[in-house]
Order: C-alpha cells, then sequence, then structure tokens
C-alpha cells in the first residue's frame, strides 16, 4: 500500500477547496487560446444569460472558463463546450456566505492564467477588480440587475451600504460595462458617467424538437395551465398573490417552475389553503427541459410588484422565454415589460395584486379564446424580431478587441 504524506494530502485539500488543482494540472499543457474567466455567484445551471455570453466567448475564439457556486441542492452540470467549476462552500447564504465566496474567487482568480475577466453582477465585482489591478488584466462587468434595489437589500439599510460603496468604488473606474436594459443603463449612466452598453436577456431561436406531452410531463390534459417560472422566485414578485389566486379559480393549474427564497412559503400557503389540486411544483430545471413546460402553457405570469427600483425597471427573463414558446402574457405594467407587451399585442396586465382581481383577470383571458389565440399569433411575430442573434452583436463589439 502506497504511503500518503498526510500534510501534502492536506495541502491537495487546500488546494481543492481554493480551485487551483485544475490550474496546475492546465500549466502542464501550452496556451495558445486567450482565456477568459467569466464569474458568476449562482450554481451555473439554469442561468441562461451567462450562458450565452459563454458561448460568444467560444466562437469568438476565446478558451473560456466559467466559475460559479455548488449549492447541496444543485443538479448536475450539463455538458458546455467551454470549461465550468463550482466552488463548494461552507456556508450558503448570509454574510458569510459571500465573504467565502469572494475570497475563494480571489485567490482562484489571481492563480489562474487568464486574458480577460468577465464580472456578472456586483456580488463578483470586487474580486474581479483586485485582480484586475493586480495583473492588469482587462475587465469587463455585465451587471443584470440594478442589484443595490433589490428588496433584499432595501430592507436591510447597513447591507445595502456596504454594496453601494463597492458599487461606487469600483464601477466608475470602469471602462466595458453591460447591462440588461436601457432603462437600467440610463440609471447607471446618470450616477456613474459611465456608459452602459444593452445586452437583453433573450434566448437563442428554439430549437426544432418535439414538445413532450402533458402527460409525459405529468401535467393535466383537462386543465388550462397557468405558468409561473424562474430561479428566482423571491419576495415581492407576486408569487404569493397568484397562489392565493387560485382559491377564486376552476379547471385552471398554476404551475410554478424554479425556485427562490418564496417557493416554501408558497408550498406552506397551498398547504393552508388547501390548494394542492390547482397548483403544481416543479424544481428547476435545465434550459432544455424548462422549455417543455413552457410550451405546454395556456399563459405566462411575470408581475413583479413596483416596490424598488430594480422591479420596476426588470425585464425578466421569463417575458422571453414566454415569448419563443409561444405563450400569452399576463404582466404588471412595469415599464419595459410594457413596452413590448404592447408593441407586439402578446398579453394583458393586472391593475394591483389583489387575489381576487389576479383571478378574475387570469379567467377573462383564458375564456377569450379568440383573442388568447390573437396573442398567441402575436408572440410569432416577437420571436422573430427579438432574438439572441440581434443581441450578441453588441457582446461581439465588446470582446472582439481582446480576441
Amino acid at each position: 500500500m502506497r504511503n500518503i504524506n498526510p500534510s501534502a494530502a492536506a495541502h491537495a485539500e487546500i488546494m481543492a477547496y481554493l480551485g487551483l488543482i485544475p490550474y496546475f494540472r492546465r500549466e502542464i499543457g501550452t496556451m495558445k487560446k486567450k482565456r477568459v474567466i467569466l464569474s458568476v455567484i449562482n450554481d451555473l445551471v439554469t442561468d441562461q444569460r451567462v450562458n450565452r455570453t459563454a458561448g460568444v466567448l467560444t466562437e469568438l475564439g476565446f478558451e473560456v472558463l466559467m466559475v460559479g457556486r455548488h449549492k447541496f441542492d444543485s443538479p448536475a452540470m450539463p455538458v458546455r463546450e467551454y470549461e465550468t467549476f463550482r466552488m463548494r462552500l461552507l456556508f450558503e447564504k448570509g454574510p458569510f456566505f459571500y465573504a467565502e465566496y469572494n475570497t475563494r474567487l480571489f485567490f482562484l482568480l489571481l492563480s489562474r492564467p487568464a486574458d480577460l475577466l468577465l464580472s456578472n453582477d456586483l456580488d463578483t465585482l470586487l474580486p474581479n477588480y483586485l485582480v484586475h489591478k493586480l495583473k492588469r488584466i482587462p475587465l469587463v462587468y455585465d451587471s443584470h440587475e440594478y442589484f443595490t434595489a433589490t428588496p433584499e437589500l432595501v430592507d436591510r439599510p447597513r447591507v445595502q451600504r456596504i454594496w453601494k460603496w463597492i458599487e461606487k468604488s469600483i464601477v466608475p473606474k470602469l471602462k466595458d460595462c453591460i447591462t440588461v436594459n436601457a432603462s437600467i443603463a440610463n440609471l447607471f449612466e446618470k450616477e456613474y458617467r459611465v456608459p452602459f452598453r444593452v445586452v437583453r436577456n433573450i434566448p437563442n431561436a428554439p430549437k426544432q424538437q418535439q414538445t413532450p406531452t402533458r402527460e409525459e410531463l405529468n401535467l393535466p390534459s383537462d386543465k388550462k395551465i397557468v405558468l409561473l417560472q424562474g430561479s428566482g422566485i423571491n419576495i415581492q414578485r407576486g408569487a404569493e398573490e397568484a397562489v392565493e389566486a387560485m382559491q377564486y379559480l376552476e379547471n385552471v393549474l398554476l404551475l410554478v417552475v424554479g425556485g427562490g427564497d418564496v417557493v416554501p412559503v408558497l408550498k406552506n400557503k397551498v398547504t393552508e389553503l388547501d390548494l394542492h389540486a390547482k397548483v403544481k411544483f416543479v424544481p428547476r430545471q435545465t434550459p432544455e427541459k424548462l422549455t417543455g413546460y413552457t410550451r405546454n402553457a395556456d399563459l405566462g405570469l411575470t408581475i413583479d410588484k413596483d416596490t424598488n427600483i430594480n422591479y420596476r425597471f426588470s425585464l425578466p427573463n421569463k417575458l422571453f422565454d414566454y415569448i419563443h414558446a409561444g405563450v400569452p402574457v399576463l404582466a404588471t405594467p412595469l415599464v419595459e415589460l410594457k413596452n413590448i407587451i404592447q408593441q407586439y399585442d402578446i398579453g394583458g396586465f393586472i391593475e394591483n395584486h389583489d387575489p381576487v382581481h389576479i383571478a378574475a383577470t387570469i379567467k377573462n383571458m383564458l375564456e377569450d379564446e379568440n383573442r388568447l389565440a390573437q396573442y398567441k399569433k402575436n408572440t410569432a411575430k416577437a420571436a422573430a424580431e427579438l432574438n439572441w442573434e440581434t443581441e450578441k452583436k453588441v457582446l461581439i463589439e465588446i470582446f472582439s478587441p481582446y480576441a
């Protein structure tokens, strides 16, 4: 039996924890392609934006490493055309989680060879910026939302001030910045005098593939399906009211696909109101599997509340998922949402978040079959014009000088 040096084993464990082992292995070979390290704080599986961005970088000839985290309930990582690394953390949430993630990300970025860094969202920006300065590596920043105005921070002003300080200290010094829509870009530009390019969260054109039947997905064939999907089903997104609205609807199923902080609350509410026959939960899915559920819906919900700047100017991924799946939309009349839904005439709006009103609006839309069919028809035109091939041109302009 081979003797194992305890100190060597401990050293290996430390390197694995910091994400350094893959670096030392790769150093054996010769690196000809330019390398970009793309970092994000989620588990990489369902984040379609960073996956599409990594695809563009790969097309431009970069060797891509995408860094995220492995949560206790993370699905297996799908096969990608680029390298991924998910850090296993001791903490799942709270200040210790952010401290641990950012510390480990800093050492990983410091130790690995890279020609370009891509930071996704404010919660990865500090370690990226420090390594950018220390190693003089170009840095691109992609802000997926107006982070400091999220309800999770608005209700915790001390924590909010810390993140705002990080943002104010770094963003004005950046050259290449991206965000998800014109409203948020305008907010950043007004505050920091730095231009932000806009790349919307529009999916790739759907592949020609057979849609699974409702029976295959264990969904009822005799009910209308109202869909609420997303990986961030959190507070103030109208999910609780959507569940409560099901008390006033018959022959309708609310299908909740995804995850988020509010999902346990929703499940308790379903039990409390005895709505198990009217609400079905499906855990987070890969984008490929999620499409099957989306295409089987009759109506898609995106009903965030206008309670903070981040939600007010949001343009959720699910809107474009619904459009590309041919699903009419029921939404709150937030600025960016309203513009697209009215421009293409693909759905309607709620006036408030009273569950009785939401139920009545859903009922009226589902019962007006001619109007619903027109909405569905109009999604085809919207899908033809709102596509990733158009959006990615901005990324090509930004990243090409570094290729």
